[in-house]
């Protein structure tokens, strides 16, 4: 794709336009060949397009070309042409120059995303697999016999061979899946399906199944937990990128709370999660949501720990398994090296298990404001990136926040990213309008790449150990508050 469109889309609209231009030529003897050329190339061109599939923001450039074809008709034939004065017709023109417009700015606004290469040494594999947690019931369902049960989903290190085959479908495993989720979070968002019919058909830079990268020893692990009715893919770009480094990034579906979980059976799960108005029912819904998920990252880090001993078997490949995956992972994951992140309340879900849970090493909170009724001490460190938030729309959220990061015995640190919003730090930015109150300001990729860089930063000295100043390597990322074990804030940046 160019500019968001492909090559027979680009054909399409020039060779429209040039129909507008023909029809104004003011030698007739001009404008019966460029007419033809130009209506053969809008034919051939559409004909491309309606074999391959029109995507819906070049169905007002077919209208448009088929309404400047059939005006063209009278000098296809060789006929004169009435020619209405040049105030009559320009009307006319508008509309079809409108809707010859319409196509390359929808695809703009709307691109099939075009994931960013990672930039680490390694290629990145992928694989998707289903666990239930035998201990705990589902608390969505009054079932008692049905178990709490979790989709997770792999980026690791992969071998060379990787390079070249196929890539891993964005949204799903299947196309199917895909349009499931695609359908369903377009519903979570209250907009049209269609709109999001680009991410449902793209590509990351990941290979499913591939074999994992035979140097690197022990990769660390890092746990994701979405956004409120997100889905385990919504960071791809953050994940691969990580992945390229040498972390095993595995992400969540939470069922009855992400838009749409498609199960190894069939089943599909939609959200149940929902706002009431109310902000103290709010509140106490966000606290449970995020106790749930928080019970979900530490039941899958227990299942990687099993996993890595080889308890479980399963598949080879990266197709969905009910068991797991047996080889290839095992005795390559560090699970004493277990981040836990999460983007909003999958950050506060984040910290949440971390509190619960001292398995894990380090925290990412992802523009999440904690919803621990009984925050307390914890020995994590944390990683807090926020957009910047107005006091006057959001008072308790870097108070909340604030609160929580102190609480921690360790150095933590919190990052405000001029030109952010709740978005930019998820994959939105690659498929929806660059609209600053919706995924910032900062472009299509900058801050993907903002987001992996400091994540990666963090990791590196909390689970790896590697020396340098942390500080001195997220103040150019924006406005950084540090918050020291032994209570002191220090503000920079």
């Amino acid at each position: 794709m160019t500019l968001g469109m492909s090559f027979p889309e680009i054909v399409v609209v020039l060779a429209a336009a040039l129909l507008v231009l023909a029809r104004r030529l003011p030698s007739s003897r001009a404008r019966r060949p460029v007419t033809m050329g130009a209506s053969a190339v809008v034919l051939l061109s559409a004909t491309a397009l309606l074999l391959a599939g029109v995507r819906w923001q070049f169905v007002p450039v077919l209208a448009g070309a088929a309404i400047l074809l059939s005006f063209s008709l009278p000098v296809l034939l060789g006929r004169a042409a009435w020619r209405a004065p040049w105030w009559l017709a320009l009307p006319g023109w508008a509309a079809c120059a409108g809707l010859l417009a319409a196509g390359p700015v929808a695809a703009w606004a709307f691109p099939v995303p075009d994931f960013p290469e990672p930039s680490g040494r390694f290629p990145v594999g992928t694989l998707v697999l289903e666990w239930t947690d035998p201990a705990r019931p589902e608390p969505a369902t009054p079932d008692p016999d049905d178990r709490r049960t979790v989709v997770v989903q792999f980026w690791y290190p992969a071998q060379g061979s990787a390079t070249g085959t196929a890539r891993s479908a964005y949204l799903g495993r299947t196309e199917r899946e895909a349009r499931v989720v695609s359908g369903a979070a377009a519903d979570y968002l209250g907009v049209p399906g269609f709109l999001l019919d680009g991410a449902s058909t793209a590509r990351t830079r990941s290979v499913p199944g591939a074999a994992v990268a035979g140097a690197g020893g022990r990769f660390p692990v890092v746990l994701f937990s979405p956004g409120l009715g997100g889905v385990r893919t919504q960071n791809t770009a953050w994940a691969e990128e990580l992945a390229s480094l040498g972390y095993v990034v595995v992400a969540l579906d939470h069922p009855y709370d992400s838009a749409a979980v498609v199960l190894a059976d069939g089943r599909t799960i939609r959200t149940r999660v929902a706002a009431t108005g109310d902000e103290r029912e709010d509140e106490r819904r966000a606290a449970g949501w995020t106790t749930v998920r928080a019970a979900d990252l530490g039941f899958v880090l227990t299942q990687l720990g099993r996993l890595d001993r080889g308890e479980i078997a399963g598949p080879l490949t990266g197709s969905l398994g009910r068991g797991g995956i047996a080889g290839p992972l095992t005795g390559r994951l560090d699970t004493a090296r277990a981040a836990v992140t999460g983007h909003s309340i999958g950050g506060a879900a984040a910290l949440l298990a971390a509190r619960q849970d001292p398995r894990f090493a380090a925290v990412i909170d992802l523009d999440g404001a904690p919803h621990d009724p009984e925050p307390r001490p914890f020995r994590q460190p944390v990683l807090a990136l926020t957009h910047p938030v107005d006091p006057a729309d959001n008072p308790t959220y870097i108070p909340r926040l604030t609160r929580v990061l102190d609480l921690s015995t360790a150095t933590s640190y919190r990052l405000t990213v001029p030109g952010t919003a709740h978005l930019t730090f998820t994959d939105a930015p690659l498929y929806l309008p660059p609209v600053p109150a919706l995924a910032g300001s900062l472009g299509r990729t900058a801050g993907l790449h903002l987001t992996a860089a400091t994540s990666a930063a963090f990791l590196d000295a909390t689970l790896r150990g590697k020396p340098g100043d942390l500080t001195a390597q997220l103040s150019p990322y924006g406005d950084l508050t540090v918050h020291h074990a032994d209570g002191e804030v220090r503000s920079g940046g």
